[in-house]
C-alpha cells in the first residue's frame, strides 16, 4: 500500500504538470456563475467542468490530477461518460475534496477549525469505490490583531493529520493543505512568520498520527504581503522567502508541494512559481494545484454557451501552459504576452 501511494503521489508531481482544483463547493461556484450571470444550476456546473476536463491539449499536457467536488465525481458528462473517466482519458488522476468546510472554532473568536473527521473512514470507502486516488483537506489560518492564537494552529494541524492517517489507510493520497489567508495589512514578514509556524505545527502532528511522507503532497500558501499592506514584495521576494520557509520545515521525503493561488492574480501565481524554481537544487517538486487562477479566464470566456467552448477550451490551454512552464522554471513575461 505504502509504494502505491507513493507511486500515485510522485504521478501527481509529475515534472512540468500540476494540479487542477475545481472542487469548487456549490456555494463558490454559484459566486463564479453569478460573475457571468449564469445560474447555478446541476446542468450548468455539469457543462462547465465537462469543458474543462475535455480540453484535450491543457490536460494531457500540463494536468497531472483534478480535485473534485462530491456533486462532480457522481456526474455524467453529456454523452454519458463519468466525468471521472473523461478525466482518466486524458491520463490525470481523479481526487475528492473529504473537508466539511472551515467552522467557528469554539473559544478563539474571529478563528476556524476545519471539519469532516466524522464518518471519514466510510466516506474514503466510497470515493475509492467512485474512482479518486488521492484527496485533499484545507485549514484557514487568519492574520489579524493576536490572530492566530496556538489553538488554531494547532487544531487545524490536529486534524490534519487525522485526516492524512484515514486516508492512506484507505488507499488515498492526502494533499495536506494549511492555507494562511492573504486577507489583511499585514507586511510579508508577518506572513513568513505564520506560515512557518503553521508548516512546523503540521509535520509534528503527521509525525505523531504515523502519515508516511512519500504518500502525501503539501498544499502551503506562498509567503506573501497582506492584500492591504501598502507594500507589496516583489515577485523574487515572494519566491526566496517561500522557499526558506519549505525548507525550514518541510522534510524532504515529500516528493512535492503543490501550491494554491489563494487570491492572487492568474499572472502573480504563475511568477512566482517560476521564480521558486529558478532558484533550482529543491528537494522536492514545486508545481501549482490553481482553482481560480487555471479557471477565470476560461470561465469569463465560456460564459456558459456552447459556442464558446472551444474558445474557453483555449483561454484554460493558455493558462495551464504558462504554469507548466513555471513548474519548470522556465516561464517568462515575453512567453506569455505571445502565447496570450
Amino acid at each position: 500500500m505504502t509504494d502505491k501511494l507513493a507511486k500515485v503521489a510522485a504521478a501527481m508531481v509529475t515534472p512540468g504538470k500540476g494540479i487542477l482544483a475545481a472542487d469548487e463547493s456549490t456555494g463558490s461556484i454559484k459566486k463564479r456563475f453569478d460573475s457571468i450571470s449564469l445560474p447555478s444550476t446541476e446542468e450548468n456546473r455539469r457543462d462547465y467542468r465537462e469543458m474543462l476536463f475535455s480540453a484535450k491539449e491543457g490536460m494531457s499536457k500540463y494536468i497531472s490530477g483534478v480535485i473534485l467536488f462530491d456533486e462532480t465525481i457522481r456526474q455524467k458528462g453529456k454523452n454519458g461518460t463519468s466525468l471521472v473517466d473523461v478525466i482518466k482519458s486524458s491520463g490525470a488522476i481523479p481526487g475528492i475534496k473529504l473537508d466539511a468546510g472551515a467552522k467557528p472554532l469554539a473559544l478563539s473568536p474571529g478563528e476556524t477549525v476545519t471539519e469532516g473527521l466524522d464518518g471519514l473512514r466510510e466516506r474514503i470507502k466510497d470515493y475509492v469505490a467512485l474512482g479518486a486516488q488521492f484527496a485533499k483537506w484545507r485549514a484557514v489560518i487568519d492574520i489579524g490583531p493576536g490572530l492566530p492564537s496556538h489553538n488554531s494552529i494547532h487544531a487545524n494541524a490536529h486534524a490534519l493529520a487525522r485526516y492524512a492517517a484515514l486516508c492512506q489507510e484507505g488507499g488515498l493520497v492526502p494533499i495536506v493543505e494549511p492555507e494562511v489567508l492573504m486577507e489583511g495589512n499585514h507586511d510579508i514578514d508577518t506572513c513568513m512568520k505564520v506560515s512557518e509556524w503553521a508548516l512546523g505545527e503540521l509535520y509534528r502532528e503527521l509525525y505523531y498520527a504515523g502519515v508516511v511522507l512519500e504518500g502525501t503532497i503539501l498544499k502551503p500558501n506562498m509567503v506573501v504581503s497582506g492584500k492591504d499592506c501598502p507594500k507589496q514584495a516583489s515577485r523574487e521576494e515572494v519566491a526566496e522567502k517561500t522557499v526558506t520557509v519549505l525548507k525550514r520545515c518541510v522534510p524532504s521525503a515529500v516528493p512535492g508541494i503543490a501550491f494554491l493561488s489563494g487570491g492572487q492574480s492568474d499572472e502573480d501565481a504563475t511568477a512566482h512559481l517560476h521564480y521558486m524554481n529558478a532558484i533550482g537544487n529543491l528537494p522536492w517538486k514545486l508545481t501549482f494545484s490553481y482553482g481560480r487562477a487555471l479557471q477565470a479566464a476560461a470561465l469569463k470566456t465560456w460564459k456558459g454557451k456552447a459556442e464558446n467552448v472551444a474558445a474557453a477550451q483555449r483561454a484554460f490551454n493558455h493558462r495551464a501552459e504558462m504554469n507548466a512552464l513555471a513548474a519548470s522554471g522556465k516561464w517568462s513575461e515575453k512567453l506569455e504576452k505571445k502565447a496570450a
